[in-house]
């Protein structure tokens, strides 16, 4: 998406906006209350890790509504990083960070030794039960007392099976629709970034690194709440929910 100045990093944002919409619909709905819960618990001007950043989608939204507030972008993906760097260029706000959250050293690349509130919106379930508990760990070191974590992805009560199985049947009807409509799904959405003249070279490597998309483990909003409060979180509990997404909320 190239224009005669260059390339067009709104439009970047904007297309994976859509692409993101075709699998959640009420994602703007859990950004607000994200930001909201927020605003209640560390203020409008808090320092902010937006952890597995990706484009910077949380940083964008949480520097329009607050605008003294700062982020750091931690993320592994090269492509989505370029859109993230490209729109963010000359906001001495927004850092970006390019990092491995696998790896026992990440926290050492960040520009902060803490934060005000870390937050991450469906990314984690790429990791497995045990990486997240170590990850989640790490993140409670990052937090300053007092200070919050939010998690909004896709967990699953494998208690309720009826209900998991209604949830997504409807889910894939609506994603079906969705792309008949005319929208990019994900794997179209990376055609279109390989063939673009700035971003094929980053795409590359970005399937370099992951392969395709594979998910880790989504145990239940429960498992998310236990595990941080071991790991040194005082209370944790969702604060939204979709039928299929929650928003779990730590506070240290």
């Amino acid at each position: 998406m190239t224009t005669g100045t260059g390339t067009d990093w709104q439009a970047w944002q904007e297309s994976w906006d859509r692409q993101q919409e075709v699998y959640m619909p009420d994602r703007e709905e859990r950004f607000r209350i994200m930001l909201d819960m927020v605003e209640a618990l560390v203020g409008p001007r808090p320092r902010v890790l937006d952890l597995a950043c990706g484009t910077g989608s949380i940083t964008a939204r949480l520097l329009a509504r607050f605008p003294e507030a700062v982020s750091t972008g931690v993320d592994l993906d090269p492509a989505l990083l370029a859109i993230a760097e490209g729109t963010f260029a000359g906001d001495d706000r927004a850092t970006f960070v390019t990092a491995d959250l696998k790896d026992p050293q990440w926290p050492a690349r960040l520009p902060y030794d803490s934060y005000d509130a870390v937050l991450t919106a469906t990314a984690l379930h790429w990791l497995h039960s045990e990486p997240l508990a170590v990850l989640y760990g790490q993140v409670a070191g990052l937090v300053r007392d007092g200070g919050v974590f939010m998690n909004a992805d896709h967990m699953i009560d494998e208690t309720t099976p009826r209900i998991n199985a209604a949830e997504r049947a409807q889910r894939h009807a609506r994603m079906d629709q969705a792309t008949a409509d005319g929208a990019l799904d994900w794997a179209e959405w990376w055609q279109v970034a390989a063939q673009d003249p700035v971003l094929a070279e980053p795409t590359a490597r970005r399937f370099e690194i992951y392969g395709e998309h594979a998910d880790g483990d989504m145990p239940s909003p429960a498992w998310h709440a236990r595990v941080l409060r071991e790991k040194g979180f005082g209370e944790a509990r969702a604060v939204w929910a979709s039928p299929s997404d929650t928003l779990l909320l730590a506070v240290k």
